[in-house]
């Protein structure tokens, strides 16, 4: 069975914890990384009944969207609610580790998990984050030793392309230079010009290793002088990025997609809204899990029918649906929304745990809203 530390590890490769916006607060909360661990709860809220929940069924890891803490403290004494659960989780052996920001751009996160959830293809990040800068390297190297070059730079982290790495790409031709005095060179002799055999070696390297690559190629390249080139390379989109813009199957009205949502969702006591024609077609779907009234104009601009999210406040909504051709509006229930991530991530790290972990996906709601109010409940009296 793994170790906290390695199951956090495996989150940590799928939610890496850079991805994290500078104000959020994730990683382990409380639990000893050597201490073993056979079951995960995954819930959306650090909350007492979701603790109650883990000791009860006997879990030795909590994994939560939403932080226990977002701000520093200066007492977890029982006597507050979040004092509480971290006594409770502490008395009973159970690990928390929180999950979020990190969580809600990158693939298998909480806006794909949505976007799976409502059976949306053609799935991309509606505001793609960029990628990694790229560096490409240039370096000549006498034939003899390219090998030992190429070894070395691949060893520092040259040469990773997606899932494949020792890439590179070698053309043949000759050097040409003239060693002056003072020179110690390791070919050719002082004052005459001498010609190589050498091997252009192009590969590409994430320019925060540059530095890494560039002592590893120094260490082991013959020459005294080394001749190479670091290329900036154009900025890419990545997999990752805010919210998610997808197709559905087949068009349908914006009232029965709205039905629709609210059938892929788990069940709550709140409310879905929509602003917009329930009788105009839709087919096109951008959405963001949690809170995503920033993500408005990004979903006009992309060409969405209907954008779907949580916590929209009056004003963005009105200024939204004042301009011509503006896209549909879904609002639904915060929790409901992220809850949907909980299935995909129990499934993935249990899958890359090699199924020596059990896990289990709280159903537990812990929307704060428990009742809706319409005017045809609304009490007369």
């Amino acid at each position: 069975m793994p170790a906290l530390g390695d199951v956090v590890a495996v989150l940590d490769e799928l939610y890496d914890p850079r991805w994290a916006d500078d104000w959020d607060a994730v990683g382990t909360v409380v639990g000893d990384p050597k201490a073993q661990v056979t079951r995960i709860l995954f819930a959306v809220d650090p909350v007492q009944a979701v603790v109650d929940e883990a000791v009860a069924w006997g879990a030795d890891l909590i994994v939560t969207h939403h932080p226990l803490y977002l701000s520093g403290v200066t007492s977890v004494a029982a006597s507050s609610p979040k004092g509480r659960v971290v006594h409770d989780l502490i008395s009973h052996g159970v690990a928390l580790h929180t999950c979020h920001t990190n969580a809600d751009g990158p693939p298998l996160g909480v806006s794909e998990s949505l976007a799976l959830a409502l059976g949306l293809t053609d799935i991309q990040p509606l505001e793609p984050d960029p990628a990694e800068p790229i560096d490409k390297w240039v370096v000549f190297v006498p034939d003899d030793d390219v090998e030992q070059v190429t070894a070395a730079m691949h060893g520092a982290g040259a040469g990773a392309i997606g899932d494949y790495d020792h890439a590179m790409f070698l053309t043949s031709g000759t050097g040409s230079f003239r060693p002056l005095d003072g020179a110690d060179p390791a070919i050719g002799r002082i004052g005459e010009v001498e010609q190589v055999a050498e091997t252009r070696v192009e590969m590409v390297a994430e320019t925060g290793i540059r530095e890494s690559v560039r002592a590893a190629l120094l260490a082991v390249h013959p020459y005294e002088e080394v001749v190479y080139d670091v290329l900036d390379t154009a900025e890419r989109a990545s997999d990752r990025g805010s919210g998610r813009i997808g197709v559905l199957p087949e068009a349908m009205r914006l009232g029965d997609f709205a039905a629709h949502v609210t059938q892929r969702l788990p069940e709550h006591a709140s409310a879905t809204r929509v602003a917009g024609d329930l009788d105009v077609e839709v087919r096109t779907v951008a959405l963001c899990g949690g809170s995503g009234d920033f993500l408005l104009g990004a979903a006009d601009a992309a060409g969405a029918d209907v954008f779907v999210t949580s916590d929209l406040r009056h004003h963005p909504v009105s200024e939204h649906r004042e301009r011509p051709g503006a896209c549909a509006v879904i609002d639904v229930p915060h929790w409901a929304a992220e809850w949907t991530w909980l299935p995909v991530a129990s499934s993935e790290v249990a899958a890359r745990c090699g199924d020596t972990v059990e896990t289990r996906v709280s159903t537990i709601v812990t929307d704060p809203w428990t009742h809706v109010v319409t005017p045809s409940t609304r009490s007369t009296r």
